[in-house]
């Protein structure tokens, strides 16, 4: 009985095997073998797990504006555990410099530009080659690179810096929301033999190619220092305008003065530097960073917590001692009763962190999110992974141009400041008040504790 047994078992096993193998020779590409995958964790980021929570004000909340509250579920993803700092933003505003330097070399000097790559292959298009190092201080390389300078006319005691107006970064994404329209669907048309293309109404359309949804973005990436002085007219910062960004002291405070486009360049490049890197390794590259919608930042921001007024669960702003647990403006303009040390932005991460390990989520500067302001966004939205997004157009009136910020300031009340609060900035603008952090989402599927 027991052969009779281990016979069915392994009879039933070939089978098994033998249909498997069967299936896999009609799928797609045919079999495909491939090694178990699994999702580090990135630099600098929490997980936040899938759940689903109501967004907008709780009942006991004060409303100032039409939004209402709304149900809502939110697939896993991953965010930076603090604001982008200088620190991080000037490693990105470096290598837009280096690269335009490299390239401008390679004129001259061919051994800043790979013509070839690992096989000996000409390339097209030279990539740059990151292992020759720039002497900055070699007179031929300073002429070579006399572009990337300030004009002779614009330097001050004829000391020749780099000018911050050409380091532009230029890169191409895909908008889907456009692409995927039932008009723009090739599914939804026939084509003829002679080209064009036919609808179901039988009329004659253009064709409609994907480089009609590819768009080219430039985007000068140098912080908008001046912001310091343009947001507060009677008020003397200078001394932000001229060391906020560049000097080593404030290399762990959030970067500011920047627009939503430069926000969104960076989550570009910082994609671009990983899937480099996974490619190195010979892995398939995760999902790309970007901005955060609205709804995911409301969503990490309270921590698991339901109705909460505050990322701490409280509904007061100071802890049992009596202290301010936040960076914001109290007592309507004692800018220094929340922390001694700065009467604007702070080092991050001071201040405790939320449930999920996420700091400074209420206060010391906003955050952009991807999402575009509606007032009536909540009655709109679908309830799976909420977003509006528009992608305005330079000729655009100013209303399309509302990106919702979240978080609140330094220089707001604590009415900012509160996890529901949802206001808006124009995303050409650069103010001393907004930053951002990056989101990522996650191929894992777990839900969050409840």
């Amino acid at each position: 009985m027991r052969k009779v047994g281990l016979y069915i078992i392994v009879i039933g096993g070939l089978l098994f095997h033998s249909c498997q193998n069967e299936i896999r020779q009609f799928l797609p590409g045919g079999e495909r073998k491939s090694n178990k995958w699994f999702e580090p964790t990135p630099y600098g980021m929490v997980y936040i797990r899938q759940g689903t929570f109501t967004a907008g004000p709780s009942d006991e909340e004060v409303r100032l504006s039409a939004s209402g509250s709304k149900r809502v579920s939110v697939s896993s993803f991953w965010m930076d555990d603090t604001e982008i700092t200088n620190n991080e933003y000037r490693q990105f505003v470096f290598w837009v410099r280096d690269s335009i330097a490299r390239k401008m070399l390679g004129q001259t000097y061919p051994d800043f530009l790979n013509t070839e790559d690992k096989r000996g292959t000409p390339l097209a298009n030279p990539t740059i080659n990151w292992n020759e190092k720039i002497e900055w201080k070699d007179p031929d390389y300073i002429m070579a690179m006399e572009e990337l300078y300030m004009p002779e006319e614009d330097r001050l005691a004829f000391y020749r810096e780099i000018d911050s107006r050409k380091l532009i970064y230029e890169y191409y994404r895909i908008d889907f929301k456009q692409a995927a329209r039932r008009e723009n669907s090739f599914n939804f048309q026939t084509q003829k033999y002679d080209g064009t293309i036919v609808n179901q109404n039988g009329e004659t359309v253009p064709v409609v190619n994907r480089s009609s949804f590819l768009f080219h973005e430039i985007v000068p990436v140098y912080p908008d220092t001046l912001c310091w002085i343009r947001d507060f007219t009677y008020t003397y910062n200078e001394p932000y305008t001229y060391k906020y960004f560049s000097h080593v002291a404030f290399d762990n405070y959030p970067v500011v003065g920047i627009t939503w486009k430069q926000a969104r360049a960076f989550c570009n490049w910082r994609t671009r530097l990983s899937n480099e890197f996974s490619s190195r390794l010979n892995e398939s590259p995760a999902h790309d960073y970007r901005l955060p919608t609205e709804i995911e930042w409301e969503y990490a921001a309270r921590g698991g917590l339901q109705n909460n007024m505050y990322p701490w669960g409280s509904y007061y702003v100071r802890n049992v001692q009596g202290c301010f647990v936040a960076n914001f403006k109290p007592n309507r303009g004692n800018y220094v009763a929340d922390s001694p040390t700065t009467t604007t932005t702070m080092h991050v991460g001071r201040f405790e962190p939320n449930n999920y390990g996420l700091y400074d989520v209420a206060g010391n500067v906003a955050e952009w999110t991807s999402s575009s302001f509606y007032e009536v966004s909540y009655d709109i939205m679908n309830d799976l992974n909420s977003e509006i997004q528009y992608e305005a157009k330079p000729d655009d009136p100013p209303v399309m141009k509302r990106k919702v910020i979240r978080g609140g300031s330094w220089k707001d009340v604590e009415y900012f400041i509160q996890t529901s609060t949802r206001t808006y900035e124009y995303q050409d603008t650069a103010k001393s008040y907004i930053g951002f952090r990056c989101v990522r989402s996650s191929f894992k599927n777990e839900l969050s504790a409840r």
